[in-house]
């Protein structure tokens, strides 16, 4: 009856203070184990799994993509000093371009160092970039960027995994039409238009666009391809370099939102494709 629902409410709420005081011991009774059993646990241990699983999953997923970043930047080093046909950043241009851009995105001094000394060894491979274009679901399209040793290899690999998880290769060009390629710089905290315009004039930058980034509480400013670097300094005369990344990126001019379902499996897609040693990137169209 109803006084019985008050009264089983107003003992679940006295067990739960006092099992919450130190300083008081409740005696198990039948009774009032019976109560506990009716009387849900403010965090349960199922709950502490789920979120120690999600800042697990979150930590390996960074630390995945910083692994991703630095062995970018290892192969561009290589293919500079090989290119450029010296191992000092001084003489060749081309390679002191790559290492101001790998400081910019965080990668250590031992790293670069360490391939930079691979590179003048007569085994280092000769790697090349080179792009790919497919087709998800729901209007999906994406663009891979490569740097590989190995053409064959990687073509198969790319093309294996497209398929396999629902996807389809397309032809070259078919997509590409449908992508501005932009400078991004990626900021970790939230800009002010004005400061950043303003630092943007001091910098001699032209064009410019701010935009919320992927994550909560960043900022992405995108910028012409040639004013990269110049964006980049303006970012740092404002006080904000540290986590800053700089960039390249291929940016839809016409993007698309998919249902939920669609979206997910483009998202195994682009998973699936990024977990390849090839691959360096994966950019796509969709909005949401």
């Amino acid at each position: 009856d109803g006084e019985g629902r008050r009264t089983m409410k107003y003992a679940c709420v006295a067990i739960a203070l006092l099992s919450g005081a130190s300083a008081f011991t409740v005696p198990s009774t039948p009774a009032s184990s019976a109560v506990k059993q009716q009387c849900p646990s403010r965090l349960s241990p199922l709950f502490m799994g789920r979120a120690a699983a999600v800042r697990a999953a979150t930590k390996g997923k960074t630390d995945a993509k910083k692994a991703k970043t630095n062995g970018y930047y290892g192969k561009k080093i290589i293919m500079a000093v090989k290119q450029g046909g010296s191992p000092d950043p001084v003489a060749n241009r081309q390679l002191g371009e790559v290492i101001k851009a790998a400081k910019a995105n965080s990668v250590p001094t031992d790293n670069i160092n360490r391939a930079i000394k691979r590179a003048t060894e007569k085994d280092a491979g000769d790697f090349t970039e080179s792009t790919f274009e497919a087709y998800g679901l729901g209007g999906a399209s994406f663009i891979i960027n490569v740097l590989s040793d190995n053409a064959n290899r990687c073509t198969a690999d790319v093309k294996s995994t497209v398929n396999k998880n629902g996807g389809k290769m397309a032809e070259s060009g078919s997509v590409m039409f449908m992508y501005d390629l932009k400078g991004k710089v990626e900021v970790p905290t939230v800009i002010d238009e004005e400061e950043l315009m303003m630092a943007a004039i001091d910098a001699d930058v032209d064009d410019m666009e701010l935009t919320e980034g992927e994550e909560e509480g960043t900022s992405i400013v995108y910028t012409d391809p040639k004013e990269t670097g110049a964006m980049f300094e303006a970012i740092k005369a404002m006080g904000l370099e540290e986590g800053s990344k700089m960039s390249l990126s291929h940016v839809t001019k016409a993007p698309v939102e998919c249902t939920e379902e669609d979206f997910e499996k483009n998202m195994a897609i682009i998973d699936a494709l990024e977990e390849l040693d090839d691959v360096d990137s994966v950019e796509h169209n969709m909005s949401n």
